[in-house]
């Protein structure tokens, strides 16, 4: 029986629209004859025709594609059962939503085939699109996380920051020491907290594991119309703002908690005004500031929630 050398994991949730053009990329990786690998597709409980855009490429690609049902809601109870189900001594992850480059998979495990380190964050470039005016994806003021770009530049070098989830890869044992994704974070349905990537990320990199960015393993992320409007970054640093706090171990009591968060945002204004005295003057710099106030609303809110629940346990 052939080992499986790599398993890529693929989560989706009623995106049949769109799921078909990801998993044909993802396939159509060029990977030396000599490594085995499969795509693992986890259905996350959707109620469209997913099931069956799985069962056309499965046959279209004998012996490549898996398909993994998960009922319970979420990205990381999804993620996670793709890791229960994978076979690879690799596991890579990639969204349903984008397009790889041909040569995506082989330089992603590369460095960790080779041992080279335990962790690896490719590099994530987004769709062509006209930002709006009070849009900025790049300079100091840049929003262009929000739409899950990851671009450290040309060369690889050592991370001291988290992948993003659309573009990873590590060797199956990180799992087996440090678990797995959390699920009190991870999109859900219409969800929008998220974080579960940063933070599994982050717990590698205080847990002393080495991770490498690739800029070679690139991936394209689509830039849809609905997410280019303010409603939604407003929404999604609002939740990002509550994934922070749930991120950190540490409590503070339900009156110290405004204080702390709200101390935050001035360290971001007075930040801002030293990187340009005159961001009042411009959208990019007036959106950035009012997103930044939405993220620590968001930490205030979590925070209370966070410390109530707290206090009603003990």
């Amino acid at each position: 029986m052939t080992m499986i050398a790599i398993s890529v994991i693929l989560c989706t949730y009623n995106r049949c629209e769109t799921l078909g053009k990801a998993l044909e990329s993802v396939a159509s990786c060029e990977m030396p004859d000599s490594t085995s690998w499969e795509i693992l597709v986890v259905d996350n409980n959707s109620k469209d025709r997913t099931k069956s855009v799985v069962d056309e490429y499965s046959a279209r690609f004998p012996g490549r594609f898996r398909y993994v049902f998960e009922s319970k809601q979420g990205l990381s109870n999804a993620r996670n059962a793709g890791i229960a189900a994978a076979e690879g001594r690799a596991i890579a992850f990639t969204d349903d939503d984008v397009t790889v480059n041909p040569h995506w998979l082989e330089n992603l495990t590369r460095p960790l085939m080779d041992g080279r380190c335990s962790g690896v964050a490719g590099r994530i470039l987004l769709g062509d699109f006209h930002p709006p005016s009070w849009l900025a994806i790049g300079g100091s003021m840049s929003l262009g996380g929000s739409l899950v770009q990851f671009d450290l530049g040309d060369e690889e070098v050592p991370l001291d920051r988290a992948p993003f989830g659309a573009c990873m890869a590590f060797h199956r044992d990180v799992f087996e020491k440090f678990g797995g994704f959390r699920t009190d974070l991870g999109r859900s349905g219409k969800n929008l907290i998220g974080n579960e990537d940063t933070e599994f990320g982050m717990r590698l990199i205080l847990g002393g594991l080495s991770l490498l960015y690739v800029p070679s393993a690139v991936v394209y992320h689509p830039v849809l119309e609905e997410r280019l409007t303010k409603k939604y970054f407003r929404s999604y640093w609002y939740s990002y703002g509550r994934a922070l706090v749930r991120q950190k171990a540490e409590r503070h009591s339900f009156v110290k908690v405004p204080k702390v968060y709200i101390n935050e945002f001035r360290r971001r204004y007075r930040w801002m005004r030293g990187e340009d005295r005159n961001w009042y003057k411009k959208a990019q710099g007036r959106f950035f500031c009012e997103v930044h106030a939405l993220m620590a609303l968001g930490q205030i809110v979590e925070g209370w929630r966070q410390s109530l629940n707290s206090e009603s346990r003990t």
